[in-house]
């Protein structure tokens, strides 16, 4: 059997890890709002329509925040057309996801939803098509106590108390040729009207934190040098820069999925280093944060492709001009309108994500905000009926629960295989991974608690590994349990009718004896140990 090696101490720290760093993120695309969120003819309706075991699930599973409305979606909102009584709310045209949005979930919706579900609202501004003077606006209006029109107007819409929202993004991959009024061609003069905006939303709420856009793909010929750009004009005025970033893998290279890790930490990396920089050249000591608040994994199948572009991105690649195609607009209620393709392999879906995940705790002096997106399906799986627990709410809820505290290093040892380069479409093109680990991990120790959780994943699809954990400077702990998960059959999943094919299970066969921990891993699997002084 293969080895691999772990050493942990408890001075070898990386930093403090936020508690908003396993989040979600949600957009009206899809069923996640029509039908998930909101379905007002659904059983467990609630009075706005909301359903009631959507947002209790996700209130069970500890969801600590979500950012929202969007997307590409918040990019051509008119937040002012959403809220009020429901037949005086204007209905427009989404041209960023080919629908008709009534406004039946307008802004108060979301943020109520926000507040059933027990998460903490990150809220998307729109910078596409919106306004400084909307933007102020809308802070004033969420946050302001009251005695001005719109924070009196909140009260008269039923919500007397303020929001509250603390956390603010000035606006969705500002850099995209896919968005609406896109400033891809100006980052100069986004990072202006982000700098701007910013100062006028502390102005109104000063305990508000503000999140500028960075390249929202590492795949974009102008990325980092837009990064660069905009961060120039509004570094002393915003609190953290947002990444996004969606890995695929055919599925006829299996591994790929699970050594997707490394294109996070190379884009997480390049951003460090490029604001580290800036924070040199600008003269201040001001540290930069980051929001990874769009990122998953997942296969797709390789499509067409035109070879030699570089990065180079136009708008019609990405939603054509198609004089055939027509808006839809979703009944919550009638899910035919919508695409919803197979995933398969739901375990190494979960890997995948929760591999992400890993990387942003063993960044966690850096990475303050994570939002997954398909976190909110990851936590609370749905159907047009019900509800239920997919494989991804175990890893994705160990997470929120266990890794907190400090995060600790994880140096060790273990064999690498390499992935070669391939191509999903003209944009999602890699170069290749070389000396993907097989064995990836991460550690959180809470002193208060005296608990350290070391979290551990075999990727290699079809051997197990004998782990070695050096935890000789650990005196006086105690192993508490490991538990591990993995599929016996690529095909097992988790249904409403059958919940427990995927559970975790406890593995009582490893030991902690002379400081040293011994456990097998088995292929393809996720492993939490959790250690008690």
């Amino acid at each position: 059997m293969k080895k691999a090696t772990l050493t942990l101490h408890p001075d070898y720290r990386i930093g403090d890890i936020s508690p908003r760093l396993f989040g979600a993120f949600l957009e009206p695309i899809g069923s996640m709002v029509n039908g998930s969120m909101y379905n007002p003819k659904h059983p467990a309706a609630d009075e706005q329509g909301m359903r009631k075991d959507f947002y209790s699930a996700l209130k069970e599973a500890g969801l600590p925040e979500i950012r929202l409305p969007g997307g590409n979606f918040v990019s051509g909102w008119q937040w002012k057309d959403s809220i009020g009584p429901m037949a005086e709310r204007k209905v427009h045209v989404d041209p960023a996801w080919f629908q008709i949005i009534p406004n039946d979930v307008g802004h108060d919706e979301y943020l109520q939803w926000a507040e059933k579900a027990g998460a903490e609202a990150v809220y998307t501004v729109n910078l596409g098509t919106g306004s400084t003077q909307d933007a102020m606006d809308c802070v004033e209006y969420t946050n302001f106590a009251g005695g001005t029109y719109w924070s009196d107007l909140r009260k008269k819409n039923g919500h007397a108390a303020p929001y509250g929202v603390k956390t603010w993004c000035l606006g969705n991959e500002m850099d995209g040729p896919w968005q609406i009024a896109s400033w891809e061609r100006d980052p100069r003069g986004y990072g202006i009207l982000a700098h701007e905006t910013s100062k006028a939303m502390k102005w109104i709420d000063p305990t508000i934190e503000t999140i500028a856009c960075a390249s929202s793909s590492p795949f974009l010929s102008h990325y980092p040098e837009w990064d660069r750009k905009v961060l120039e004009q509004c570094y002393d005025s915003v609190d953290y820069i947002s990444l996004h970033h969606y890995h695929s893998a055919p599925p006829d290279l299996l591994e790929a999925l699970l050594a997707g890790y490394q294109a996070f930490e190379n884009y997480i990396d390049t951003e460090i280093a490029l604001c580290d920089y800036l924070k040199t050249k600008l003269r201040t000591k001001k540290t930069m944060y980051l929001s990874l608040d769009e990122y998953a994994s997942f296969y797709r199948p390789r499509g067409e492709n035109h070879l030699g572009r570089n990065g180079v991105q136009t708008a019609d690649m990405f939603f054509s001009f198609d004089p055939e195609r027509k808006y839809v607009r979703h009944d919550p209620d009638d899910w035919s309108t919508r695409r919803m393709p197979p995933r398969g392999n739901e375990m190494l879906f979960a890997l995948a994500n929760v591999s992400t995940m890993l990387v942003m705790l063993r960044r966690a002096d850096r990475v303050k905000i994570g939002c997954a997106t398909g976190g909110i399906n990851m936590l609370c799986q749905t159907d047009r009926e019900h509800v239920w627990k997919g494989a991804a709410y175990y890893l994705f809820t160990d997470m929120i629960r266990l890794a907190r505290g400090v995060s600790l290093r994880c140096e060790g040892t273990c064999d690498t295989y390499d992935v070669p380069g391939y191509a999903i479409d003209d944009m999602n093109q890699y170069g290749g991974f070389t000396g993907v680990k097989t064995v990836q991990a991460a550690a959180a120790l809470q002193e208060d608690k005296e608990e350290l959780t070391i979290f551990v994943i075999n990727a290699d699809l079809n051997e197990p590994r004998e782990l070695t954990a050096d935890l000789r400077a650990f005196e006086g702990w105690q192993l508490h349990e490991h538990t591990e998960m993995y599929a016996k059959d690529a095909n097992d999943a988790n249904t409403f009718e059958h919940p427990d094919v995927l559970l975790p299970r406890k593995n009582a066969d490893s030991r902690l004896e002379g400081g040293r921990l011994t456990a097998v891993l088995q292929p393809a699997s996720w492993n939490v140990f959790r250690l008690k002084k």
